[in-house]
């Protein structure tokens, strides 16, 4: 049996390696990528290395075992029909007799149109037959601690969130939640609404940056279309631009604030504050 990590070497897929790594023999992981080169480091370390692509059926042809624990990363292709992408390792799930599939998916009380995909993708895998655990990710620290380049110039957050909360916590809790359940017992069939231990708001957010970095930092909340456009300006696709700026209205709405408990119950420890990660962002 074998714990095989679609989308290896992707952001979250590596943390959720290396903590696999500290509880299983290397030689029992599978890291599921694109390009071995960029999984040289865990090749090094007795990881086994597989290469398929979700756009790529027959790549998964004989990947998976009976008995195997699998999680599925979902895509980021947003262009290429993620549904159909993740369909393509259920149903390699499915024929080969897998354990448990479990799956990164977004919070139940998520409208935005970016959990589109994610609830088609929780409709084929029920419907599959195969044994399941959802990990209804919430929002991460990092989609807002990584960039901190154009806040720090202008001084501001700006976002179109109003005063929504955000219950975020850093991916390292979100692959750790996710090592809980390859690894434990009695995950199959269980859904985890997973997010932070505290919910946040913006000006909270801008007042801890101003007090990290002793610059005047202030929330500025626009609306929903004003934020796309800021979005679409910096670089980002139209349509891509437009399904971020969604979240923020869902933000406002407290679709992301709720704070369950799960996510700190499946690790055994409480999750990572923002503060901590924006420490960590700017000690880098």
């Amino acid at each position: 049996m074998s714990i095989v990590v679609t989308g290896a070497t992707g952001h979250l897929g590596r943390h959720v390696v290396r903590q696999l790594l500290e509880k299983v023999p290397a030689d029992r992981i599978t890291a599921v990528v694109r390009s071995k080169e960029k999984a040289a480091d865990f090749a090094a370390r007795g990881v086994k290395l597989a290469v398929a692509d979700y756009n790529a059926p027959e790549t998964f042809d004989g990947l998976f075992s009976a008995g195997d624990k699998v999680l599925l990363i979902s895509g980021n292709e947003f262009d290429k029909g993620r549904v159909g992408q993740h369909k393509v390792v259920i149903d390699a799930a499915r024929n080969a007799g897998v354990a448990l599939l479990a799956y990164t998916s977004a919070p139940g009380t998520l409208s935005a149109a970016l959990a589109d995909d994610h609830r088609g993708t929780e409709e084929a895998l029920l419907a599959s037959g195969v044994p399941y655990a959802l990990l209804r990710n919430g929002w991460y620290n990092e989609n807002y601690t990584e960039n901190l380049a154009p806040v720090l110039q202008h001084h501001a957050v700006v976002q179109a969130a109003g005063e929504g909360r955000v219950a975020s916590a850093a991916r390292a809790d979100y692959a750790g939640a996710a090592v809980a359940v390859l690894t434990g017992e009695g995950h199959e069939n269980q859904t985890y609404e997973l997010g932070g231990d505290t919910a946040w708001g913006f000006a909270e957010y801008a007042a801890e940056l101003s007090r990290q970095t002793g610059k005047e930092i202030a929330y500025h909340a626009v609306t929903v279309e004003a934020f796309t456009e800021i979005l679409a300006d910096a670089g980002l696709p139209a349509p891509f631009a437009a399904i971020l700026a969604g979240v923020d209205l869902s933000i406002e709405k407290g679709e992301l604030g709720a704070v369950t408990g799960d996510l700190s119950r499946l690790t055994g420890r409480p999750t990572t504050p923002i503060a901590d990660s924006i420490a960590a962002e700017l000690q880098s």
